[in-house]
């Protein structure tokens, strides 16, 4: 009588790929996580180049930046010459869902304008981003 061994993975073989998986994951998830956080600061550097396009718009069409960000999607009613709105999609929230921070006339740019991110913590601290 010939014996007949039937095919398949054994649970060693099944264990030790699963092993392997596990081990790879662990090495590149540590990589990755890196990459998170520069999407989010290269996104937030992004918005703020689109509303400083916006806010230079509104300053050539009105001949002064406006008080406020909301300025460039509704017109605030002193702006003689608004042809907005300068933003289509609505005021965005940086990466981590904080509103940006405008002033003006700004304490780094005094003939103009400061725009930042205040960061991950959404306070102000070194991890801020800004346009000085």
């Amino acid at each position: 009588m010939a014996e007949t061994r039937s095919s398949g993975f054994t649970l060693i073989e099944i264990l030790l790929v699963v092993v392997i998986i596990g081990i790879l994951v662990g090495v590149a998830l540590p990589r990755l996580g890196g990459r998170k956080r520069q999407a989010e600061i290269s996104a937030a550097r992004a918005d703020l180049a689109n509303i400083g396009t916006a806010l230079n718009l509104y300053e050539l069409d009105n001949g002064s930046y406006p008080g406020s960000l909301q300025a460039l999607i509704t017109n605030p009613g002193g702006a003689q010459n608004w042809n907005g709105p300068y933003l289509q999609k609505g005021m965005p929230k940086d990466p981590w869902g904080h509103d940006y921070v405008y002033t003006f006339p700004g304490s780094h740019n005094p003939h103009g304008y400061d725009l930042k991110s205040l960061g991950p913590d959404g306070v102000e601290s070194d991890d801020d981003i800004a346009n000085w």
